[in-house]
């Protein structure tokens, strides 16, 4: 098919840059061409504007961004702007996606048709800009301020049947769209040239302003719900302008609110959160067209909290589950679980009950190894503990099919070792989720040294079924995320025993921007979780140094929320942590013990320490191959730990603040006996590139 063709007397344009049809340089220059032909053409009366494949456009084109040619003539303006100008009639005809730019280019269009399903937004809010192309000032003038206020300020995506009703589609069109965008076309060329009446223009329809206080309100509670991130607000100051400026003059702020958000840090790192998701689903040495295996089916062994969530994860994918547990009581209680968690979000309007009943009609809750043995892939959530795994997989290797994954949710032991349990180590992988399983949305895919290449790509392919950003990690005990927040923790607890509270090393975390810190973390996962790790730590690694402090609270019994008191004293029914004298006495006696005189620690030194120490774990995990990229850390660190975009995860945070800074700040540490000088040593990858004067990213 032509990407321009004449339906009679009306040109028909269809943008064809697959698979998004975005608007690159190339096809911007080839709308604004064939618009300029067909304006040019006395045969043709009307315009019809679409996308070719399955969407109209998504927006901008993200290989050209920081090039040349994101802003290279014509810009995106500057085709909307000729649009406008035209003077015969061009209606938009939208189907599959408008989003970004490809919205606001149909926004520039005279009129508009919709197919019924088309997501519409304007979701620059979320690489932390704002719409850059007359959206601020255009959306708000058709579906006006308020809705169009959310759609801008969420960046999240509305069905176009949503519109029916408004004045951003003159129709939603259930058939042919083409041919009904090209009727309507011809119906507004005939009109005009009857009447002389000329086309229309979002510019020129008037706005009605909100009450007083509309705006004001609105820039406080986004301010406080976006905690972080400067775009938000901003899209309330340019809607604002819609409704207070000349057309040109809000066109005019609203550039310049987009280009002063786009230097921005917490912009540059949402974007690298952006890019990155798309990364880390590249695998260097498995390619793109490796054949996958087949997953209709899925097993889950456990039905406590952990394989509760992974078990939804499936079902919300439309994968049947077997569940396996020991006892009738334990698989009673999991189950029980699960459906009340679905009976909660039906009671928040966001499923039916109709819906909660189909979910948990596609779990087969068993007591035998042997009803799992058709499954395509089998994820055990049994206890973190090797000889259990060792039983685990042994049987799951007398029964499971031939070709079957399986899959370990080990967060720490080496994956090498559960394959070796079995006779098939090639179908052997790691696939560490996170809790709450049916809510986080990490999952670190571990690749053994015998995991087949299949069935990475397989359990890769898998993570994005269910919604999750799978990120490769190779075999190393904790792998990517554990083994760094490791070392975070432990420089933690050094600065507890120099004189810090739990709660300043919490808030100076919090402050920029982390959901929560250390202490709160280590109180909602459980203490006894981390002690348990420690124990095996003394053993298999006695010269690594650990601060006393969590060893002497878990003795204590305060393993955190679940005992109501951890770090932090809890209330029953109440989550709000509290500062605990028990915990201040305990940390008081043992800096006296230890002989240090408690001293006062800045936040920023709180802050450093805790950062370079992910850092510079991170560096030595990328050298040694366990990451594939920096990236990939980041990546597990703004899914999985609490990291927020704005702050686009750890190593990003080094290359922001140089990495010769990093080091200079590393070697200050060193010079603290309190601190392991030991760890403090630069890792060669770090050393080498702040060297370098160069970048992880």
């Amino acid at each position: 098919m032509s990407n321009y063709q004449l339906h009679g007397d009306v040109a028909v344009i269809s943008m064809n840059n697959p698979p998004m049809n975005t608007m690159s340089h190339g096809n911007r220059g080839f709308v604004k061409a064939a618009l300029d032909a067909a304006n040019a053409d006395a045969s043709v009366k009307a315009i019809v504007l679409t996308g070719a494949g399955k969407v109209f456009s998504s927006g901008a084109e993200i290989k050209e961004f920081n090039t040349p040619a994101a802003i290279a003539d014509p810009n995106l303006r500057d085709v909307i702007k000729a649009l406008e100008d035209s003077p015969k009639p061009v209606v938009a005809a939208v189907h599959g996606v408008a989003m970004g730019g490809g919205l606001e280019l149909a926004m520039g269009c005279h009129y508009r048709v919709a197919s019924p399903g088309a997501l519409i937004a304007l979701p620059e809010v979320k690489l932390g800009v704002l719409p850059g192309a007359g959206g601020t000032q255009r959306l708000p003038r058709l579906i006006g301020v308020e809705k169009a206020l959310d759609m801008i300020v969420s960046g999240n995506p509305v069905k176009s049947e949503k519109f029916a009703a408004g004045t951003l589609f003159e129709q939603i069109v259930e058939g042919d769209l083409i041919a009904a965008a090209v009727k309507l076309a011809g119906e507004m060329a005939s009109a005009s040239a009857k009447s002389g009446a000329p086309y229309k223009r979002v510019r020129d329809i008037s706005i009605a302003a909100p009450g007083a206080t509309f705006f004001a309100d609105a820039r406080t509670a986004t301010a406080k719900a976006q905690r972080g991130y400067p775009a938000p607000v901003k899209c309330v100051d340019a809607v604002e302008a819609s409704t207070s400026m000349e057309f040109e003059a809000g066109c005019t702020y609203e550039r310049e609110c987009f280009m002063e958000l786009v230097a921005t840090n917490e912009s540059k790192a949402m974007r690298h959160y952006f890019f990155g998701e798309r990364t880390v689903a590249k695998i260097p040495d498995v390619p793109d067209d490796t054949p996958l295996r087949p997953i209709k089916s899925a097993a889950v062994i456990g039905a406590g909290t952990m394989g509760g969530g992974i078990t939804m994860n499936f079902i919300n994918a439309g994968i049947p589950v077997t569940m396996l547990e020991m006892k009738q009581e334990a698989l009673d209680k999991g189950l029980a679980i699960i459906r009340k968690n679905y009976e909660n979000t039906a009671k928040k309007g966001r499923m039916t009950m109709e819906e909660v009943e189909q979910r948990m009609a596609l779990i087969t809750p068993v007591l035998s190894y042997d009803a799992l043995k058709n499954a395509d892939i089998v994820v055990e959530a049994v206890f973190e503990d090797m000889a259990v795994k060792e039983a685990v997989f042994k049987q799951l290797d007398a029964v499971m099919k031939p070709g079957a994954i399986l899959a370990s949710n080990t967060s720490t032991l080496d994956v090498n070792k559960i394959a070796s349990f079995t006779q098939r180590p090639q179908d052997v992988i790691g696939t560490h989720f996170f809790s709450p399983a049916n809510v986080m949305r990490l999952l670190e895919v571990v690749r053994g040294e015998k995991t087949a290449k299949d069935v990475l790509a397989t359990t890769m392919k898998l993570s994005k079924t269910i919604k999750k950003i799978g990120v490769v990690s190779g075999v190393c005990d904790g792998f990517i995320g554990n083994r760094m927040i490791e070392q975070y923790s432990r420089q933690a607890g050094f600065l507890l025993e120099e004189g810090a509270s739990p709660e300043q090393v919490d808030k100076a975390i919090e402050k920029i921007g982390f959901a929560m810190g250390p202490f709160r973390m280590g109180d909602l996962a459980g203490n006894d979780v981390g002690w348990y790790i420690r124990k095996r730590r003394y053993v298999e690694k006695p010269n690594v140094r650990y601060s006393k402090t969590a060893d002497l609270i878990c003795e204590q019994g305060r393993f955190g929320q679940k005992t109501s008191a951890g770090w932090y004293d809890y209330k029953a029914g109440d989550r709000t942590p509290y500062p605990s004298p028990v915990v201040q006495a305990i940390l008081e006696q043992h800096r006296k013990d230890l002989g240090i005189t408690p001293r006062q620690i800045s936040d920023g030194e709180i802050v450093e320490r805790l950062m370079y120490a992910l850092v510079n774990e991170g560096a030595l995990i990328v050298e040694e191959g366990i990451a594939m990229r920096a990236v990939d850390i980041d990546m597990i660190y703004m899914s999985g730990y609490g990291v927020p975009p704005f702050l686009g995860g750890p190593m990003f945070f080094a290359d922001r603040k140089g990495l010769k800074n990093v080091v200079a700040s590393m070697e200050k540490f060193a010079a603290n006996k309190n601190a392991d000088p030991g760890f403090w040593k630069p890792a060669p990858l770090l050393a080498r590139l702040a060297a370098e004067g160069k970048t992880f990213n």
